[in-house]
């Protein structure tokens, strides 16, 4: 069964650094353990009862860890949650009236809910990486183009 966290949760106490470590111990033990892993809990005074935990669990903790050591924030959200035109526009880091164009051109799908639009997030995330690859395969052709002039 899974859980929301009810109120944000920050790593007011820890450092980028610590997440760093972190990272990369989680990271080399992942290397040597990649099907099937058991964490035991431990508080100090005792050791608690082993629980599996499945490897890409732990490697999305790598990531999360990763995000933190760099300073930045992390959200966790279900990939089938609807989100609002504003909170779309904030991810893809663009105004909402753009992402409403793109709604419009149909270039994401999006539904209404009476007068206002929701974008599921998996949509959201596709076209982002539909852009992404997009951008990358520009600049190769601009610097392969700029290498062949010598530019």
């Amino acid at each position: 069964m899974a859980t929301a966290l009810r109120e944000p949760t920050s790593l007011e106490h820890a450092t980028p650094q610590e997440a760093a470590e972190a990272a990369r111990g989680l990271s080399a033990f992942i290397e040597q353990h990649p099907h099937r892993l058991e964490v035991r809990p431990v508080d100090g005074a005792s050791i608690g009862e082993p629980v599996l935990v499945p490897v890409e669990a732990l490697r999305l903790l790598v990531d999360l860890l990763d995000e933190l050591s760099q300073g930045n924030a992390v959200t966790i959200a279900p990939i089938h949650q609807e989100i609002t035109t504003q909170q779309a526009a904030n991810l893809l880091n663009v105004s909402r009236p753009y992402l409403v164009k793109l709604l419009d051109d149909d270039q994401i799908p999006s539904r209404k809910v009476g007068s206002r639009r929701r974008v599921l997030l998996k949509d959201l995330l596709a076209y982002k990486q539909r852009d992404d690859d997009h951008r990358r395969n520009v600049l190769a052709r601009l610097a392969r183009e700029a290498e062949e002039l010598g530019i």
